[in-house]
């Protein structure tokens, strides 16, 4: 370091400067005199901690993968070109405004810097020298900002449960499809109006038969993978007066995990929560000196399939009675250890295909405004952050398209809101169970929900919000929503967790997000209590998991019991209905294990009915008979924290398994399961593992941000010799959470300043 606080190897006449405090635990807090020179220290840090996850991220968003990987990372890389998204980055970086465009040449410039730095002094991270790839990432783009946050949400969306019933409708038939639906434990549970119940739409024959029709008719010959949680309670409920807000992002498991805690100051914006490595902002988490915030997966339908129809050789598709121009472009995909494959994409005014080929006479188009080219998500980012309040925060965030959130929200006024954050299209609801015709027209979009009809309140009746990925709104307002929701036992769980409390405080709402009992487990607790057992042993173990009281602790072993029971008769209902192999135009998307997953779901409300007529003359005593045989012979069981242990996996482990066991990091047990608020979830193809969990938990406390805390699943580094790269995971397994420094005076005495502290813009202010 420079004498006048300069870091080495600084330019003289470098733009705008900042400074870096790490805490204990590696936690970065940023300070600039300008908000460019903040963004450009997020870049800094987001580069020196997690740089390998930034250009890993980026190479999935882009479809290249597969040079780091060889041939098993293709398909991934043909899916990515299919959707496009580097281009549509590209192109939604030139509808941005001047201020989220400064935004992103500021960051970018940040992490070039420091990419410049350590590529100098030799310390990139060790991925590169692993893969050969000693000269390390290439420059970062404002494009490639982009690109990873919609990466991120992408694949999040409503589509894969469509192209599961589109899959099983040709082993269904039509009849019976519209059973192929989550559980709603009887009635679901909404977001608004707050802590109210009601019933869903349920689609019949004659409202399914265009798109069921469509899908059928194509035959064979057309052929050739939610858990967060957020509530807000208003001050007039809490002990200090002023709104809490307590919450849990979860997502799939990955080394290092999606989420980076960082502090921002610039000139405009005093900013704390979870940052994207490789993006600028605080998209998801976060509280400025006013308002904070935090979001869920709102379950919005916001992606289409269309079913088109193509001329020989696809070169035109069918719409409303006239052939028009189909898109094509070759693009080529290097290859590790292979030749460069070169793969034909085809799109056309709904969407890019992503499965079938057109050259058979139909394909699926996708439809999402997630690929919109004049999306100005970003522009948000920057509003957000200098929000004076709730109401201000919603219209920050007008426009946003990337994903569908559930946005939560406190100010220090005492208000508290909720808003649905997403770009909805408008359409039917038939458009939200199938791939829909894409010739007729019947079922285009007709632009979108107006910004001020998106479900939204400002200090509800009640004075709580609570959101679990359930249903946010009743099926009878004036547009369709969703279709599909994770079931409202999470959500009806926080509710009855709050209304057990005698005070509601920081201290008595933060341990809600460990609570272990399991919502669907009762349905099949009864289930087995009325089970009549062929055997004395089968009886026995009936007995056992009904007499269980539904905890998914760690330390027990019924819920392993439980568990191997729901996966094995869930395994024996797909084999009874036939849906263990996908089959149909969907196919190419949907697999046997996908299958598997979605009779995980359904499993629970097809109990609770009775219903068998998709057991294809089988019934339900006797599919029960023979999983709980199944599970006597798998022998005496672990306790359920072993059996359910995360297993931290980085994307390079299998491809060098001389180097998984450096690569992979050790993470504690935890109990839970997909059901309980302590979501940790189950993939049922791959076993009883957890498979995605909370990567945060945070609490804000709006009467004193001194009382703020979280923690994330592992750490804020990522190299196997970082000190930092799992240091809070015991806590985090533990549910435990640290203080979140905001406080300038406390960050200055007890923080250090990183060794390497200062970062500049280039005078120029752009980067490459």
């Amino acid at each position: 370091m420079k004498a006048d606080g300069r870091a080495d190897g600084m330019a003289e006449g470098a733009g705008p400067r900042c400074t870096i405090w790490r805490e204990a635990n590696g936690i970065p807090h940023v300070r600039a005199e300008t908000d460019a020179g903040a963004w450009a220290g997020l870049g800094t840090v987001h580069a020196r901690d997690r740089l390998f996850q930034m250009d890993h991220t980026r190479r999935r968003a882009c479809g290249r993968m597969a040079e780091w990987l060889g041939h098993e990372a293709l398909e991934g890389d043909h899916f990515a070109r299919r959707l496009g998204g580097a281009a549509v980055a590209r192109a939604n970086v030139l509808a941005l405004g001047d201020e989220a465009r400064a935004m992103l040449d500021a960051y970018c410039s940040g992490v070039n810097a420091e990419i410049d730095r350590l590529r100098a002094g030799g310390d990139l991270p060790e991925e590169y020298a692993l893969l050969g790839q000693p000269a390390g990432p290439e420059p970062w783009t404002p494009a490639d900002c982009i690109a990873v946050t919609r990466q991120i949400g992408l694949a999040m969306g409503s589509v894969w449960m469509k192209l599961f019933r589109a899959a099983a409708l040709p082993v269904t038939g039509a009849e019976l499809v519209s059973l192929l639906r989550h559980d709603d434990d009887g009635a679901d549970r909404f977001v608004l109006p707050p802590d109210a119940d009601g019933r869903r739409w349920m689609a019949s024959l004659a409202d399914l038969a265009p798109a069921t029709g469509a899908l059928l008719a194509l035959g064979s010959d057309a052929t050739s993978g939610g858990g967060s949680n957020n509530w807000v309670v208003s001050g007039g409920l809490t002990a200090t007066g002023l709104p809490i807000m307590v919450g849990d992002p979860h997502r799939e498991l990955e080394v290092p995990a999606m989420y980076a805690q960082a502090h921002l100051c610039g000139a405009g914006f005093d900013v704390i929560g979870l940052t994207i490595p490789g993006a600028p902002g605080f998209p998801h988490v976060g509280h400025n000196a006013d308002v904070a915030w935090s979001v869920t997966h709102a379950m919005a339908d916001i992606q289409d399939l269309y079913i088109e129809r193509f001329d020989d050789g696809a070169r035109h598709y069918l719409h409303r009675g006239t052939w028009y121009p189909a898109t094509y472009r070759r693009e080529t995909i290097a290859v590790r250890g292979e030749a460069d494959q070169t793969v034909g994409i085809w799109g056309t005014a709904h969407g890019p295909v992503i499965c079938g080929d057109p050259r058979t006479g139909h394909a699926i188009s996708f439809a999402s405004p997630q690929l919109a080219p004049d999306d100005r998500s970003f522009d948000c980012l920057p509003r957000m952050l200098r929000a004076k309040g709730v109401a201000g925060l919603h219209e920050a965030v007008r426009g946003w398209g990337l994903i569908d959130h559930n946005l939560v929200a406190a100010d220090r006024s005492g208000q508290i809101g909720h808003r649905v954050r997403a770009t909805l299209p408008r359409r039917g609801r038939i458009n939200g169970w199938l791939p829909v015709p894409g010739w007729t027209g019947e079922h285009d979009w007709n632009g979108m929900v107006p910004f001020e009809d998106m479900p939204a309140a400002i200090d509800p009746d009640g004075g709580r919000i609570v959101t679990a990925n359930n249903r946010v709104v009743p099926d009878d307002g004036p547009y369709y929503f969703c279709t599909d929701a994770t079931p409202p036992w999470r959500a009806r769980r926080i509710a009855a967790r709050l209304d057990a409390l005698e005070t509601l405080s920081a201290e008595t709402m933060a341990p809600i997000m460990m609570d272990r009992q399991s919502g669907a487990a009762p349905v099949f607790r009864r289930h087995l209590a009325g089970h009549r057992a062929a055997q004395p042993d089968t009886a026995q173990l009936a007995a056992r998991i009904a007499a269980w009281d539904g905890r998914m602790d760690a330390d027990r072993v019924e819920p392993t019991l439980y568990a191997r029971f729901r996966l094995a008769l869930a395994g024996a209902a797909m084999r009874a209905t036939g849906l263990g192999a996908a089959r149909g135009i969907a196919a190419g998307l949907v697999s046997g294990g996908d299958m598997l997953t979605q009779m995980w779901w359904i499993l629970p409300g097809l109990l609770r009915s009775g219903d068998e007529r998709l057991l294809r003359g089988q019934s339900w005593s006797a599919l029960t008979e023979a999983a709980l045989r199944e599970v006597l012979d798998q022998g005496e069981p672990p306790l359920w924290g072993r059996e359910h242990r995360p297993q931290l996996r980085h994307p390079l482990s299998a491809a060098f398994p001389e180097a998984a066991a450096r690569l992979d990091p050790p993470c504690a047990g935890i109990g839970g399961d997909n059901d309980c608020v302590c979501a940790t979830g189950i993939v049922p193809s791959k076993g009883l593992s957890t498979r995605y969990a909370a990567l945060a938990r945070y609490v804000f406390d709006l009467s004193d941000w001194r009382n703020c805390r979280w923690t994330v699943i592992s750490g804020s580094g990522s190299a196997p010799d970082d000190p930092h790269r799992s240091d809070q995971n015991a806590n985090w397994a533990a549910g435990g959470m640290e203080p979140m420094l905001y406080d300038w005076g406390l960050i200055r005495t007890t923080c250090r300043q990183d060794s390497t502290s200062g970062c500049s813009v280039p005078a120029s202010g752009v980067s490459n």
